[in-house]
């Protein structure tokens, strides 16, 4: 009999080198998670169970460049409730958008929930998001009290349903140009010009005959309304590229 193959060493995924884990949204639910619920051998020992909501998302085990895979336990928010406490040590973890049916390709079956959830820091509603992104997994009950199981362990069953999730999280990538307006942003807001990017578009009208308005007088400058990059002079080795808050180009006619 082939032995149990086992990739989990101190809590943390170890793959041979080639091998890869990118299992599907119904091969985790059906797979994996209803086969953790019901106590049935896994394909393979490649999830590690981890309280997801005990460290922040880039304390958890694992390569943080890839994607990490966990069994948890979902813990209540409050005694008669039937929230989950999602708080961690900086932050909390928030449900954005709706959950998603996760489908069999065969039958048409509803076998699991998909919900999506976001990183914030700090405590609500004041936190700051990021990028950490995580999918929980979770069992749809009507589909594993189909299974076969002894009838004193109905209860503990239901119980284990509600109770494991599987959860996917990563780093959300973003691309050069979203990373460079998200840091104009900031240095806008630290600046203390923030507010100038509400005010009312300032229009010119370029084809006009009198002409001799297109000498635009320079702006009042702030560190990021020239759209140039500076060097500051209280540390020469830092540089601050700005997002042209509220700035135009100059325009000059020739003579």
């Amino acid at each position: 009999m082939m032995a149990k193959l086992n990739f989990v060493k101190n809590g943390v995924l170890r793959l041979p080198p080639g091998f890869r884990f990118h299992p599907t949204d119904e091969e985790l639910v059906v797979q994996y998670l209803r086969r953790k619920v019901l106590s049935w051998p896994l394909p393979a020992s490649i999830i590690p169970e981890v309280d997801v909501c005990k460290a922040d998302p880039w304390d958890l085990p694992g390569d943080l460049e890839q994607e990490r895979y966990f069994f948890s336990t979902r813990e209540a928010k409050y005694p008669n409730g039937n929230r989950s406490n999602r708080a961690t040590l900086s932050g909390y973890w928030k449900a954005t958008g709706i959950d998603e049916q996760i489908v069999s390709c065969s039958g048409n079956q509803v076998v699991g929930m998909k919900k999506t959830l976001v990183f914030y820091r700090g405590k609500p509603p004041e936190g700051t998001r990021t990028d950490w992104i995580m999918h929980e997994y979770r069992l749809v009950t009507a589909d594993t009290c189909n299974a076969p199981h002894k009838k004193n362990q109905t209860q503990n069953h239901v119980v284990a349903v509600e109770n494991w999730v599987l959860c996917r999280i990563f780093l959300k990538k973003r691309s050069g140009a979203t990373k460079r307006e998200d840091d104009g942003l900031q240095c806008c807001n630290e600046k203390g010009v923030g507010k100038a990017r509400r005010k009312s578009p300032v229009f010119y009208e370029f084809l006009s005959k009198e002409r001799t308005d297109l000498y635009l007088a320079p702006a009042s400058s702030s560190s990021c309304s020239s759209g140039i990059t500076q060097v500051s002079n209280d540390n020469a080795d830092d540089h601050e590229e700005s997002s042209s808050c509220n700035s135009f180009p100059y325009f000059r006619r020739k003579p």
